[in-house]
């Protein structure tokens, strides 16, 4: 299944109605007109319509991001709806591909949204990647991750990261050329009895990361602020603490290293 509504008139001009619309964002001198502008004209492809995806989303919809690709090949369930905000009771049993269109169709008709039913993976990465600015993983599971992030470094394209576990989450974000990779950071990924099965999750946690994650990719269209680029941000609302840890690239990654 692959949805794609193309709406008219996405090139760098705004109608009246959008200056409405994104008043409080044209009135920010970090983003002005041209900064609309900006996000009209992106292209932002996210994986995963789940925990992060719904507020990743969400507030890229609103702020008038041109166009958006998401992926994922699950349908909704009545264990999803605790974080996955994106999706409602009714939609239980739908494609989450489907049911993300819908609402993200409602929130916004200004912009084109193109809605991909599959799972990623190492035969079709490449394929679903091109033509998009920025990718943003909202995955839950280390082996698309690390696909992602490979495919990201090779085509030249920035890697926004978010992980969540229980009360914690972490964001990063990957540019290639200007800092270190995903596989930098993580070399391996844990082994399958280090983690649980499934996963326990506070869903104001993958709020509060998906939340990270679009902000970062509206600064990455825009050319504001400083990204957290060679920055390993960690949440921990048990103590409501934010901790940020300095990363650097290794030279001998097997995806971005010299070697």
């Amino acid at each position: 299944m692959n949805m794609d509504r193309t709406d008219e008139g996405l090139n760098g001009r705004l109608s009246v109605k959008e200056k409405q619309r994104y008043h409080r964002q044209l009135i920010m001198q970090e983003i002005g007109e041209a900064g609309q502008r900006k996000l009209k004209t992106g292209r932002v492809l996210v994986v995963g319509t789940g925990g992060l995806g719904s507020p990743v989303l969400y507030y890229l919809t609103a702020a008038g991001v041109g166009t958006i690709g998401f992926a994922d090949s699950d349908i909704v369930d009545l264990s999803n709806l605790q974080r996955q905000v994106l999706h409602r009771t009714p939609d239980l049993g739908k494609p989450k591909a489907v049911s993300a269109f819908e609402k993200l169709s409602a929130l916004n008709p200004e912009i084109r949204l193109v809605s991909v039913g599959e799972r990623i993976g190492r035969k079709n990465a490449g394929d679903l990647i091109e033509g998009y600015d920025i990718v943003i993983d909202c995955t839950d599971n280390f082996p698309t991750r690390y696909i992602l992030n490979e495919v990201c470094i090779k085509s030249g394209k920035p890697f926004v990261h978010g992980g969540i576990l229980g009360f914690f989450g972490q964001a990063m974000t990957i540019v290639p050329g200007r800092g270190p990779c995903f596989q930098c950071v993580f070399r391996e990924p844990p082994p399958p009895e280090a983690m649980p099965n499934p996963p326990g999750v506070l869903g104001a946690v993958a709020g509060t990361i998906g939340t990270i994650q679009a902000a970062e990719t509206i600064k990455l269209l825009t050319g504001s602020g400083r990204l957290l680029t060679g920055r390993l941000l960690m949440y921990d609302a048990l103590e409501v603490s934010f901790r940020e840890v300095e990363v650097k690239p290794d030279l001998h990654c097997p995806v971005c290293g010299k070697n």
